[in-house]
């Protein structure tokens, strides 16, 4: 009973932890490195911070505040309940440890430096790796996040140019507030956190598809599989120009097998057609396995 309990309820469980801990690791990011540099963050929290400049109300109470509506309107347009659980646990705590952090005595309101690349690639770091772990957890983190989901959903515009859009305005008014030298660096902030919640998400597993066409497709099928121990698929293609039937093998493989892949078609089939690309993932026999919840 305990254990099917368990297998339940672990999902939900190991989500809400997630964005727990991503919650406070974005905050962290906020706090001790963007809000001292004056380093504007996208959506909300940016906002929170260019009133908080003039005003020195809580950032985290803003934020919650600020957010009030837009996540009404996820409610109403993105798929209610299911969307709204997580979504505000992820605002409520965020909002929290925003302010909170301020009350631990050891805490460095002043930052840890005044140096803005430090400041700036830090930020974008710490606070790249809270989104994730938020995205992860099957959150979303309010603000330009909705904002960008709804745009996506209603106007067909992508989930980029949503991200854009909705940070540039803040971007800007940070360029006023804060200084445009401040503003820049947030630009660079954003673009590196950007790249740090792809990297989490996706993992350092990035492999290498490749489809080759040869006319030796046995010769390269058993060198493959007996030097790099990879399998293929054979997919039957004809050319559109010599209307030659020909096979196609496809094959995954990790980046460090990608030269000798290429060594052995060249060797078994010099006038071999072959391309080579990425994906983000690989699960399954040979690479990571699949994982449940």
């Amino acid at each position: 009973m305990t254990e099917r309990l368990l297998q339940k309820y672990y999902p939900t469980l190991r989500d809400y932890t997630l964005v727990l801990f991503g919650s406070l690791i974005q905050a962290i990011g906020l706090m001790v490195f963007l809000v001292p540099a004056n380093l504007a963050s996208g959506g909300v929290s940016g906002i929170a911070q260019l009133v908080n400049f003039y005003t020195d109300w809580p950032i985290g109470l803003m934020v919650f505040v600020g957010n009030l509506p837009l996540f009404g309107l996820g409610w109403r347009f993105l798929g209610g309940r299911s969307f709204a659980l997580r979504t505000a646990f992820a605002i409520a705590t965020f909002s929290f440890f925003a302010d909170a952090l301020l009350w631990l005595p050891f805490f460095p309101k002043d930052g840890l430096t005044d140096d803005l690349v430090l400041n700036s690639l830090y930020g974008a770091v710490v606070s790249g790796i809270g989104y994730a772990l938020v995205y992860r957890g099957r959150g979303t983190s309010g603000g330009s996040d909705i904002l960008a989901r709804i745009l996506n959903h209603y106007r067909g515009i992508p989930m980029t140019q949503s991200y854009l859009l909705t940070d540039t305005a803040v971007i800007l008014g940070a360029g006023f507030v804060f200084g445009w030298k401040e503003a820049l660096y947030a630009v660079i902030t954003l673009y590196v956190s950007g790249l740090v919640v792809d990297t989490v998400m996706e993992g350092g597993g990035t492999v290498r598809t490749a489809l080759i066409v040869t006319s030796e497709p046995q010769a390269v099928t058993e060198q493959i599989m007996r030097d790099l121990n990879r399998g293929l698929t054979v997919i039957p293609g004809t050319g559109a120009y010599t209307g030659i039937s020909r096979p196609i093998l496809y094959c995954v493989v990790t980046r460090s097998e990608v030269q000798m892949l290429k060594s052995i078609v060249q060797e078994a089939d010099p006038r071999a057609f072959m391309v080579v690309g990425a994906a983000h993932e690989a699960l399954g026999e040979g690479f990571a396995p699949f994982k449940k919840g």
